[in-house]
Order: structure tokens, then C-alpha cells, then sequence
């Protein structure tokens, strides 16, 4: 699934952002590569995933969200992700199309081997990138199903000379998890007094200082809280 989005602004998380760029400037370059991004609700996960993907225009990129209804659906993320990807099945080895046209519901048949089914993930994920790189996004991962997230992980941890980039962000503090062992991750921390003042005064400058103050205090460096405190502050007073 591709979409156009916009990079939001994302203030203190310069060092982050710098390891999106490398990621995709490797791409370009013909390097594959993967990341896990973990952190607590609101801390900014899905606004770093925009950033990666506004930031690859001239890249194809594929985007999906774990769905909690769909996270006992087998291959259910898998389906999203790939439904605009199908023309490249044909390339791929007989054996991994078919099993991965089974787990697509392209096909019928038995339940497809779950090795088959990563290997044709890779596979195709390398065919669409020998047209242009590839980003692909998957975010809420800690609510993809088993395996979908099976087929993906096994594919990120084989990557070398693809063009490909793939990001994963996953909530922490929740049941299921997403375990990505092998896989490089960073854990978003809350933003520090500087940069959370910088984000409130955007949201919350027509406010008296006591109340920012306030409600920066509130928020505790939580980029979402920061955006909502004020628009909740101001519904009070309404």
C-alpha cells in the first residue's frame, strides 16, 4: 500500500532522524537494512515512520498498521502490505509463489510453509526493488499476526544488497510484544525539557506561561500529551 505523507516536525529527535537518513541513503546506494522502533504510547513512533516515508519519494513504499482484530488472522498484514505488489509474484521461484499465493488468498491450498513464505517475502521484496528501493513501514507492529510477523522478520534479518528498508514500530509496556531478536532497535525516550517547551509553545502559544508551564509539567517530554494537553485546556475553559 503506498501513500503520500507529509513529514511532520519532530523537534529532539535529531539523532534518530539521522539514523532514518542513513538508513535510506544506504538504500540508494544498493545497501538493505532494518529497524525496530520501540517506545511508550504517544512518544512519537508513528511521526518518525512519517518522516521515513516522506522522506523517500523516489523510493516505492509500502505501509501498513497492526490491526488488534486482525492479530489472530494468519498472513492478515502480510495481505495489506503486499496488495499493490502482486505483478511482481511472477518473478519469484515457483515454489515461493505458490506458497506465498496461498498465504495471500491468491490461491487455494493447505496452509503454507512458513520458510517458504519468508523466503518469498524476500524475494519479492527484492524484485520490486530491482525497479527503484524500496521502504516498507509496518507500524503498531506489536499487533501484526504471528505470522505475518514471522515472514517479515525472517526476511529483515536476510537483507544485504536489495535496496531495501525495512521499519518496524512496536509499543512497549504492552502485551503481545513484537520480539525482533537480531534486528537493530532504538527506544524513543521522552523528549527533554527543551525540546518538549519548543513542541508546546508550537501548540500552546497563545497560553499564559504559568499554564504552559503547567502543562509542560504534565505532559513529561510526551510529544501527543504536549499536543493535547492545550486543546484540552482550552475546552475547559470553553
Amino acid at each position: 500500500m503506498t501513500r503520500g505523507l507529509e513529514a511532520p516536525p519532530l523537534h529532539g529527535r535529531e539523532a534518530e532522524l539521522a539514523i532514518v537518513d542513513g538508513l535510506l541513503t544506504a538504500a540508494r546506494d544498493g545497501r538493505s537494512g532494518a529497524l525496530v522502533v520501540r517506545g511508550e504510547a504517544g512518544i512519537g513512533k508513528s511521526a518518525l515512520l512519517r518522516y521515513a516515508a516522506a522522506r523517500a519519494t523516489d523510493m516505492r513504499v509500502l505501509i501498513e498498521t497492526g490491526v488488534e482484530t486482525e492479530a489472530e488472522l494468519p498472513f492478515a498484514a502480510l495481505h495489506a502490505l503486499f496488495a499493490d505488489a502482486c505483478e511482481a509474484l511472477d518473478r519469484l521461484p515457483e515454489v515461493q509463489a505458490g506458497a506465498l499465493r496461498v498465504a495471500l488468498g491468491l490461491a487455494a491450498g493447505p496452509p503454507p510453509d512458513r520458510f517458504l513464505v519468508g523466503l518469498a517475502v524476500l524475494s519479492l521484496l527484492a524484485e520490486l526493488a530491482a525497479e527503484r528501493p524500496v521502504l516498507c513501514v509496518l507500524d503498531d507492529a506489536h499487533w501484526v499476526d504471528r505470522a505475518s510477523a514471522q515472514a517479515l522478520l525472517f526476511a529483515a534479518r536476510r537483507l544485504g544488497s536489495e535496496s531495501v528498508v525495512l521499519l518496524f514500530a512496536a509499543r512497549t509496556g504492552l502485551a503481545p510484544a513484537f520480539p525482533a531478536p537480531g534486528l537493530p532497535a532504538i527506544d524513543l525516550p521522552r523528549l527533554d525539557d527543551a525540546s518538549a517547551r519548543e513542541v508546546l509553545d508550537a501548540e500552546a502559544g497563545d497560553l499564559p506561561r504559568p499554564v504552559r508551564d503547567q502543562l509542560l509539567r504534565e505532559a513529561d517530554g510526551n510529544p501527543l500529551a504536549l499536543h493535547e494537553l492545550p486543546v484540552a485546556h482550552r475546552s475547559g475553559r470553553a
